[in-house]
């Protein structure tokens, strides 16, 4: 049977978007043995740019138009952790998000670009990103009223799809005007201009070329000529800027501030990152910012990160931008306008190729095939010579390296606290005792989450449960932790989340972390000892023996943890259902119990 050898090397994919969702899957049909995929995204579920001027007017469904991570990264063998990231330090080799950061070997960022919306009001919603539009949407469509306007800002063929959606969708007591600084569809010939403007006339849009917002109100749009433009709703659909985090990364970026990528999408100043989609400047290459560009880049883009990861360097394939390529622009009413070059023609036949385009796109995640798990990787194996798997004790000598365990303790808060007389450091905690009674409990699991961060804080609020339930204070804590066999660089980052995950949850409940014991294993786990006072004020514990028949059982938090978690190991739960199901796992029980001693509870 195929025994996997530890892992050597983490390759971070930042964003999971439309190049890098074929990247995971890539590395799901042929993995690198010794390879951590690690993806690091804002939203669970990606959501397809080419079917949501489909989606708008109900053409298809939510399901239709997002690709779930979660179930491609558990098909891929990859963990994914959700954030938004918010700085890269390239010399370190670590990528920041939220309170947070990870390391990384390789990285790869395709979380495409950030909204060109100068102002921010209620009823302006940009397009992009799609993930924060569609709630804002679905906003306007609730309050818009029979005879009020909404204004669609930008005439290239985002604005011109949406328009025509947003038309479709809101019905005919409401007006839908398109406003465009240049001439309608800049960039494609006359023929498809004309076909363009006879659409719009023909759904009963009003297009406003020329128009140049300069200053924008609750009820109206001004232009820089003066023009008004009564709008009770506004969806921005003009091109995109840089992330403004991108300043901070240390990566040289081109004169519009997107990361530079020579032609085989590496930075030009970082051989160890590369870049996809919006968010790459490709120079001589550069096209406008589309998600047919990144759908393109994706098989180049995997095929390059897995020739860096195993030294083949010469494998590096370039990628070629194309400068003519067919476009099929949605108009909602079943049919699409093509064109190719000077070529143009709108009807339903157009309609019938861009709906089995996509689909067939989708198809590609949406139906993943069977892997055999035994079956050894089809590329060579990563191989690190640091790593022997031969004298591994399951003993004291599976304790993490002395070193490696006070770099990462060393990072955590002080844990100042009166009852500590002696934590952190020597054989056993030394805490002062006094005449309360007092509870202790030890609880702890293997990871279910992929996130060690998350499992953490989770594992915390686990086991604190056990405390709050018998009406006690917890007062202080000693953790165990498992550790697999890894790169040393691996599993200091691994173990160094943990810790900042357990030590985040503990001190918001005002709990000492004092001490406890590190080791290596076959996977990531944790177990915790808590020790914990019963208030003076209390008659004593609360003890489920006191339960009595016909008693009222109230639950504060709901049921069905387990289904979900089992579901996503599987592949078959929804990243909404997955999000809320950690959210619940990570609120902490101790303000239900306050509200239930309230009222006697047995």
């Amino acid at each position: 049977m195929f025994k996997p050898l530890p892992l050597v090397k983490d390759l971070v994919l930042v964003g999971g978007g439309h190049a890098h969702v074929q990247v995971i899957k890539a590395f799901g049909m042929r993995p690198v043995h010794g390879l951590r995929l690690t993806i690091i995204s804002r939203e669970l579920a990606t959501p397809y740019s080419g079917m949501l001027p489909g989606h708008v007017p109900g053409d298809y469904s939510e399901a239709d138009v997002h690709i779930e991570l979660l179930r491609l990264a558990r098909f891929s063998g990859a963990r994914l952790l959700v954030g938004a990231v918010d700085r890269i330090d390239p010399t370190q080799q670590r990528v920041h998000f939220g309170d947070r950061s990870v390391r990384y070997d390789l990285l790869s960022i395709n979380t495409g670009a950030a909204p060109n919306c100068p102002f921010e009001l209620p009823h302006i919603v940009p397009v992009k990103p799609i993930g924060r539009f569609l709630p804002g949407w679905r906003g306007l469509v609730d309050v818009l009223q029979p005879g009020q306007r909404l204004v669609v800002v930008g005439g290239g063929a985002g604005g011109f799809e949406i328009a025509l959606a947003a038309r479709r969708r809101l019905g005919a007591d409401k007006e839908v005007a398109l406003a465009t600084g240049t001439e309608l569809l800049p960039g494609f010939s006359a023929k498809v201009r004309t076909l363009a403007q006879a659409v719009l006339a023909q759904q009963g849009i009003e297009l406003h070329e020329g128009f140049r917002v300069s200053s924008a109100s609750t009820d109206q749009l001004t232009s820089e000529s003066g023009e008004v433009l009564p709008a009770a709703g506004v969806l921005w659909v003009t091109g995109v800027a840089a992330p403004a985090w991108l300043g901070d990364t240390g990566l040289q970026r081109d004169e519009s501030g997107y990361i530079a990528v020579d032609e085989r999408l590496r930075s030009v100043s970082h051989p160890n990152v590369f870049a996809a989609g919006d968010v790459a400047g490709m120079g001589t290459q550069e096209r406008p910012k589309s998600g047919v560009f990144a759908v393109r880049q994706g098989p180049v883009l995997a095929r390059n990160l897995r020739a860096r990861l195993l030294g083949q360097e010469a494998n590096l394939r370039p990628y070629k931008a194309q400068a003519r390529f067919l476009s099929l622009l949605n108009c909602a009413d079943g049919t699409a306008i093509a064109s190719y070059g000077d070529f143009a023609a709108c009807g339903a036949a157009w309609w019938r190729l861009k709906d089995w385009i996509d689909r067939r796109f989708m198809q590609r995640f949406q139906a993943l095939p069977e892997m055999d798990p035994n079956k050894p990787p089809a590329a060579d194996e990563l191989i690190d010579d640091d790593i022997s798997t031969d004298m591994r004790c399951g003993g004291c000598g599976s304790k993490l390296n002395a070193t490696l365990l006070d770099r990462v303790l060393s990072d955590l808060p002080e844990q100042n606290y009166p009852q500590v007389l002696q934590g952190i450091g020597d054989d056993a905690a030394v805490l002062a005792a006094n005449s309360a009674s007092q509870v202790l409990t030890t609880d702890g699991f293997r990871s279910m989450v992929d996130d060690p961060y998350q499992f953490g804080r989770i594992g915390v609020q686990h086991a604190l449960g056990d405390i709050y339930a018998m009406a006690a204070k917890p007062s202080a804590a000693l953790l165990n932790v498992t550790i697999p066999l890894m790169s040393e660089a691996m599993m200091e980052d691994e173990l160094r989340q943990i810790l900042q995950g357990v030590t985040a949850a503990l001190t918001a409940a005002q709990v000492p972390l004092v001490g406890g014991h590190s080791a290596e294993g076959a996977e990531l786990s944790l177990a915790l000892t808590l020790l914990g006072e019963v208030p003076a004020t209390r008659s004593g514990a609360v003890l489920k023996t006191r339960g009595k028949v016909d008693d009222l059982l109230v639950l504060t938090k709901p049921l069905g943890t387990g289904t979900v978690l089992a579901s996503a190991m599987r592949g078959a739960c929804s990243g909404a259902d997955y999000a809320a199901c950690l959210a619940v796992m990570e609120h902490s029980n101790q303000s239900a119990i306050e509200v239930l001693l309230a009222h006697q509870v047995r």
